[in-house]
């Protein structure tokens, strides 16, 4: 596997100012960065020049993410050339919440099962039901297939969010890279690092992604309570203190970032599906604590790789991370570097939700709130 990157900001344009090395050879080329950006660039044109044979892909994001480094209002491109891997792309309109199980399933459907290795996806991060739509993937992933991936971000405006998959930047859309071959090897992890504050609650009263009770009280009113001074600052400051559920038959244990709070119905709405009928309970970010869970995460992705060092890990980390981690976010990359050595090449975004299996061999979940991390290399 060979790889190239490349970033671009508004002072300096690119870095290096000339890139397209790999040539026809490239088969993808990762591109994230806020849509206006990859515009002003020149991205998609100097891409079909250079690559002419490549897939471009990616999405709008919360920060980039370039080596150890996190910036904002940049486009970074990461363009990859496999020995012996083959790569498939599907993409799919996603037309409301309500039909993003039946997204999930039309996507994964599109591509061939003989071969076909791992799925990284990518969805629209604002207009979808993120749960739902892997759920839907899951539904009908071929057996053996994993599946990992991201939402589209806004960083903190929550204005709109937008996919690319050999197009101009879609918003209601969700597209996948589909990797096929024997040779490849693909490393997965997920950890959040947060910690608990109060008890488990019952959830008595949700619709899809929108909360309204727990314990039979108004859930509004309830983590109000909990929060304290903070409760004057949402929904922004709601993302330094996420809501835990226990879900599945094993109660595997995922984050629920917060997107809205309705003061009239005390409801509060979260990037993830939230049952009724399961126990969660609110959860606070220290710096210190993510760090240590991203570490663990870079580790865990080596150990899923049988310990081969990766050629490039793509990392999707929450948006919500970064408010907590704040001028101390590069740490969190900079964890990721450390354990997996000089030789990996890094890339990803920070999301409005984490697609990964918390679990070797287990089924993707939707996280928030949580550093996933992809490691790809190949054998032979």
């Amino acid at each position: 596997m060979k790889i190239e990157q490349a970033q671009w900001d508004v002072a300096r344009g690119w870095t290096p100012s000339r890139f397209g090395e790999l040539g026809p050879a490239a088969q993808v080329v990762l591109v994230f960065g806020r849509p206006s950006m990859v515009e002003q660039s020149g991205c998609r044109a100097a891409c079909r020049q250079v690559y002419p044979h490549a897939i471009l892909f990616g999405c709008s994001t919360g920060g980039e993410i370039a080596d150890t480094r996190v910036t904002d209002d940049t486009v970074t491109l990461t363009a990859i050339a496999f020995q012996n891997t083959t790569v498939a792309t599907a993409h799919t309109t996603i037309d409301g919440p309500e039909q993003s199980f039946d997204a999930g399933v039309r996507l994964v459907q599109q591509f061939k099962p003989a071969g076909l290795r791992h799925i990284f996806a990518l969805s629209e991060g604002l207009h979808v039901n993120a749960s739902e739509l892997v759920r839907g993937m899951n539904s009908a992933l071929p057996p053996g297939v994993a599946l990992s991936g991201g939402c589209a971000a806004d960083g903190n405006r929550l204005t709109a969010t937008h996919v690319w998959c050999d197009s101009a930047p879609r918003s209601n859309f969700v597209a996948a890279l589909g990797f096929y071959g024997e040779h490849l090897r693909i490393g997965v992890s997920a950890i959040g690092g947060w910690k608990p504050f109060g008890p488990d609650r019952l959830i008595t009263k949700s619709k899809q992604h929108v909360l309204f009770e727990l314990d039979g009280r108004p859930a509004l009113a309830l983590y109000k309570q909990y929060l304290g001074k903070h409760a004057e600052g949402l929904p922004a400051t709601g993302l330094q203190f996420p809501l835990e559920l226990r879900v599945g038959a094993e109660n595997q244990r995922v984050l629920r970032a917060i997107l809205a709070v309705d003061e009239a119905e005390q409801s509060i709405t979260f990037a993830g599906t939230v049952p009724e009928g399961a126990y969660a309970r609110f959860m606070v970010g220290q710096t210190q604590g993510l760090l240590q869970a991203t570490e663990i995460a870079a580790r865990t992705s080596l150990q899923r790789l049988g310990s081969l060092t990766p050629d490039l890990s793509i990392l999707v980390s929450c948006n919500g991370r970064r408010f907590v981690l704040k001028q101390r976010v590069e740490e969190e990359v900079e964890a990721v570097r450390e354990v997996l050595g000089p030789h990996t090449k890094l890339t990803g975004f920070y999301s409005y939700g984490e697609i990964a299996a918390p679990d070797a061999g287990g089924p993707a979940e939707l996280h928030n709130e949580t550093m996933t991390i992809t490691s790809l290399t190949e054998v032979g």
